[in-house]
Parts: C-alpha cells; sequence; structure tokens
C-alpha cells in the first residue's frame, strides 16, 4: 500500500524527469540550479545520523531520565543500536510501520530513535485509545507489529488484528509473544544509521475528534527541520533539559525529543500528567523550558503544590495545541516571570505555521510566518490560494507546502488530500485574520464558527472575555441550534470560585464585547471536555454530554 502524494512523483523524482527533459543544455539552465538545491536536500543528515552526531559532541551528556533511570547520550545509543538490530532481524523493513501503544517512558524515546536508525516508520497511538480505534490503525497502516505496556494490555487483546502479528510487550505486559527486554539483550548491535533524509520518518494519526482519525505520513527531512526550527524560535541553548510530558504520539512531544537531540539536552520523561509529580521533576531536574498545552499550564497552576516548588530554573515557556485564554497567559508570567513565552501555531501536516515570540504582550497573537513558512489568510470557502483578504478581514489561513517542514500528503485519503491541498497550500481549517502589524490572530475553526441571526461570531473571542473574570476557572463556547437564531451562543463555565449568570453577563457588558456575540445562556460544569492534548471538544458540549455544576 503506498502513499496518495501531492505529486504523483517524489519531489525529488520529479526535478530528475525535468532535468533529463529539459533542452536547454548548461549552466544556465534554472532547472539545472533546481536539481543541484534538491540533491543537497537529499543529502542532509537523516535522523538517525543526528543521534550520532549528538553522542560524538558529549557522550558523557546525560540524554534522558526515567524515574531512577538517567542514561547518557553514550549509554542510550548503546541500547537504541540494540533495538534497531533487534527490529531488522524480526524482520520489520525500511519503510514498514511499527504501531507503539506506549507512555511517556524510556522504551517508548528509545524505539522512536531505533526506529530512525533503521528507516522504520514510527507509528505511535494514544495509550487511551479503545480496541477499535487500535485495530483501525493497525489495519490502516499496515503494521508489522505492536509495542504495548500494561496499560494498554487490554486494548491490544481486544483488537483483533494485534492478534495476527508480532505484540512486543513491556516489562512483562500480558499478551506479549516477544519481550521487549528481548530485543534490548539483542547480541548485535547497529553502529551507524541505514536510514537517509528522504526515508519516511514517522507516521501520526489526527485526533479525529470528528471522525476516523487520518494517517500523517512525515520523512527525516522535514522532521528533522521542523526540530530544528523548535531550537531556534524557542531559543534553546546547549545542554537545556525539557520536561518530556507531552506525548510522543503527538507533534509537541516528538519535537521536544528530537530537539533535546540537536542541542545535547536532556529529556525528562513523566508518562501521564500529574502536576505534584511535574512540579517535583521541575524541581528535581532544573527544568529549563516548558513546552505544553495550555490546559496542562492551568492544572500546574491549581495544583495545591505550585506555591511551594521551586520553579526558578524554567527560564522559557512555550505552549500550542489549543489557544490560551488571556486570564491563563497573566496567571503564567505573573508566576514564571519567564525570559521567552512563545505561541507556536502548527499542525501535525506542517509543524510551523507561525510563532510569536512575546506571547503575553500581545494576547491572542498568533505572531508571524515561522522560519520555514508562508501563510495566507483567503476568504471562507474558497480552494483558490490567491483570494487573499486584507488586514482585520477575517478569512480561513492556509499554510504553503514547499515548507521544509510540510508533510507531502495523507495516507490513503486522496478524499482527504482532495479536501485540504490546493494548488501547493494546505488549507488549515482555521479561521483567522492578520491585524495591522502582520501579526497572525487565530479565530477558530470553520467548523465551530458560530452563525446567530445572520452574524458570525468565534467561540475563542468570547472565551477570552469570560477567562479573564476571577471567578471563572475554564470556560468553552459552543453555538447551539435555535429556532429563532438558528444558534444561539452558549458559555460552559467551570467556576473557581461563586458567580451566577447575572454577574458573567454584566461583564461580557462591562468588556466592550459586542452585544451580538455575547451569550444566551450560561451553563455551570463540573469539567470542560477535552482531547488527550487539551483541545476542547465542542461537540459533547452540543451534544450534551457533560456533568453539571449545581
Amino acid at each position: 500500500m503506498q502513499l496518495t502524494p501531492v505529486l504523483a512523483e517524489t519531489p525529488r523524482d520529479a526535478l530528475i524527469s525535468a532535468r533529463n527533459r529539459c533542452t536547454i543544455i548548461g549552466p544556465v539552465c534554472p532547472i539545472n540550479d533546481i536539481f543541484a538545491t534538491a540533491q543537497k536536500i537529499v543529502t542532509m543528515l537523516d535522523l538517525g545520523t543526528t543521534l550520532l552526531a549528538a553522542v560524538e559532541r558529549d557522550p558523557d551528556a546525560l540524554a534522558i531520565v526515567d524515574g531512577d533511570r538517567r542514561t547518557t547520550y553514550a549509554q542510550w545509543l548503546g541500547e537504541i543500536g540494540r533495538i534497531a538490530a533487534a527490529l531488522t532481524a524480526l524482520p520489520i523493513d525500511r519503510g514498514e510501520r511499527l504501531v507503539v501503544a506506549l507512555q511517556n517512558r524510556h522504551e517508548m524515546a528509545t524505539l522512536h530513535w531505533a526506529c530512525q536508525m533503521i528507516g522504520v516508520v514510527m507509528t505511535p497511538v494514544n495509550w487511551r485509545a479503545k480496541p477499535d480505534e487500535l485495530d483501525f490503525v493497525l489495519t490502516d497502516a499496515e503494521a508489522k507489529a505492536v509495542v504495548f505496556e500494561d496499560t494498554t494490555a487490554s486494548t491490544v487483546a481486544a483488537a483483533k488484528t494485534a492478534q495476527r502479528i508480532p505484540r512486543i510487550g513491556i516489562r512483562g505486559a500480558d499478551g506479549a509473544t516477544l519481550e521487549f527486554d528481548a530485543l534490548s539483550a539483542h547480541d548485535k548491535t547497529l553502529a551507524s544509521s541505514r536510514a537517509t533524509a528522504r526515508d519516511w520518518s514517522l507516521m501520526l494519526y489526527t485526533s479525529g475528534t470528528t471522525g476516523r482519525g487520518k494517517g500523517v505520513p512525515r520523512r527525516h527531512y522535514p522532521e528533522r527541520a521542523a526540530a530544528l526550527a523548535h531550537v531556534a524560535q524557542n531559543r534553546y541553548g546547549y545542554g537545556e533539559t525539557t520536561l518530556g510530558v507531552m506525548p510522543l504520539y503527538h507533534t509537541m512531544g516528538v519535537r521536544s525529543l528530537l530537539a533535546m537531540a540537536l542541542i545535547n539536552g536532556c529529556f525528562v520523561c513523566l508518562p501521564r500528567f500529574f502536576a505534584t509529580r511535574a512540579l517535583e521533576l521541575i524541581e528535581s531536574e532544573k527544568v529549563s523550558n516548558l513546552y505544553l498545552v495550555p490546559t496542562l499550564y492551568h492544572d500546574l497552576l491549581a495544583d495545591s503544590n505550585f506555591s511551594a516548588a521551586d520553579i526558578s530554573s524554567v527560564r522559557k515557556l512555550g505552549f500550542a495545541g489549543a489557544p490560551m485564554t488571556d486570564g491563563l497567559l497573566q496567571r503564567l508570567v505573573d508566576a514564571f516571570q519567564p525570559e521567552l513565552f512563545v505561541n507556536h501555531y502548527g499542525s501535525s501536516e506542517i509543524y510551523t505555521f507561525t510563532i510569536c515570540p512575546d506571547a503575553h504582550v500581545k494576547p491572542g497573537s498568533a505572531g508571524k510566518a515561522g522560519l520555514n513558512q508562508r501563510i495566507r489568510v483567503v476568504e471562507i470557502g474558497a480552494t483558490d490560494p490567491m483570494t487573499t483578504l486584507q488586514a482585520n478581514q477575517e478569512g480561513q489561513i492556509i499554510a504553503s507546502l514547499a515548507s521544509d517542514e510540510a508533510f507531502e500528503g495523507y495516507w490513503n485519503r486522496p478524499d482527504a488530500d482532495r479536501k485540504a491541498l490546493h494548488d501547493g497550500w494546505y488549507f488549515t481549517g482555521d479561521i483567522g485574520y492578520w491585524d495591522r502589524d502582520g501579526d497572525l490572530f487565530v479565530t477558530g475553526r470553520v467548523d465551530d464558527m458560530i452563525i446567530s441571526g445572520g452574524e458570525n461570531i468565534m467561540p475563542v473571542e468570547v472565551e477570552s472575555v469570560l477567562s479573564l473574570h476571577p471567578a471563572v476557572a475554564e470556560v468553552a463556547v459552543a453555538g447551539i441550534t435555535d429556532q429563532r437564531l438558528g444558534q444561539r451562543t452558549v458559555a460552559y463555565i467551570k467556576r473557581r470560585s461563586d458567580v451566577d449568570d447575572a454577574s458573567l453577563d454584566s461583564y461580557c457588558r462591562a468588556s466592550g464585547l459586542a452585544d451580538f456575540k455575547r451569550p444566551r445562556e450560561y451553563i455551570f460544569v463540573q469539567d470542560v471536555p477535552k482531547s488527550p492534548v487539551g483541545k476542547i471538544l465542542r461537540r459533547l458540549l452540543v451534544a450534551g454530554e457533560y456533568e453539571v455544576d449545581e
């Protein structure tokens, strides 16, 4: 089964064909210049060699911490090399998919790097996935093996496809046909990378909050380019330490792992987020940067141990995955007083869209295009990337597929390609606008937009206003069907302290929020439903799947 790429040929193959067809011979031929550049791209470092370079730079630097287990780069390379050799012996061949259902632990990170050494496609899945979800990924990806732990053993046991392939268990997990320790004790080791920059590195599956997830395959060179940009845009220095809590089935977690190798930094594993444990690790491991979704920042600040924790080592904050409310931004600035506070806007398909390095200075701004990107705002519903809009005109955000960080098309989903990829641009499905300074503001998803009485309302704008009320801990806004208005705006509030709907409505009136954007109803909930990476699941609110806080 093959990928459905944007073009029938790979970019390199297309350039070869074009060069061979070129009738102008000599150094003045533009296609020759382009081909020379393409050859340089193809011969850039693969990720396996990137790891070898890190070991050569500083073999004794601490690379990864997982509980009491502390591993240097040289020690880690030995284990990664044995795992890589063992996977090859199974055999799992270059370009084939290894599905991994693990939390953020030493073994998960080790497998990621082992795959990069041999050109096997690391295909991680959410460890909370249900059996039918895992079955879908195993079948769709044509997985050659699955790796799991106690937490995911019952899911693997109930997934029919898993019973037909090797099942590699971590630390005695039930149902394994092969133990991970046996791979780690393999009698051979791989001392050099067998991959190239053009090999497939990773296939993430989109969250699938509105249906089945889509496979997003990515090659080594865009993965490495994205990690390099992450280091530069977050101004990481040599030997930094990050909290490895964003899941390694998510692009944010993968970027944190790769970025640390580029700077010989340390990846501190936190298999599952608990705010108290996160604070302990920040203090004990002297974590220097945090890269989290807003939900996790909220939970850190809300933890009863926060005020007593030593967080002074953290100098750089970054967030992505969801908008951050104005209220949370300010609370984080007051608590951490960071040197840098980055709002990173991107996706699994193209890691970076835009970067705002001073998120707290201009709340809500996603900043300007990243180092490897071009961004446009076009008419909503358009498929022509030339239908660009002016400042303060709201439209759909699109990103260039010429980016070094871009994917080439979805896995076996030509329908998704036709919807999202047009004339060399990726149509994100997000809505936003440029301000007069040329900074991008993301106001929501096309699917989230509320149309009430003929007016367009973006939930994020209303949420930002309500988040600043001192009694509001969390807020989500959604549109509910209304016979008169079409949709009415409803705010779902998780309270920090006592407050009623009349007080919140008065607050909105006084804030300057346009009258037609004010919520017409307030519902107090025990929790705002979110995806595993912190995205608000508005469809669950609309469906009434929440618990009321009386």
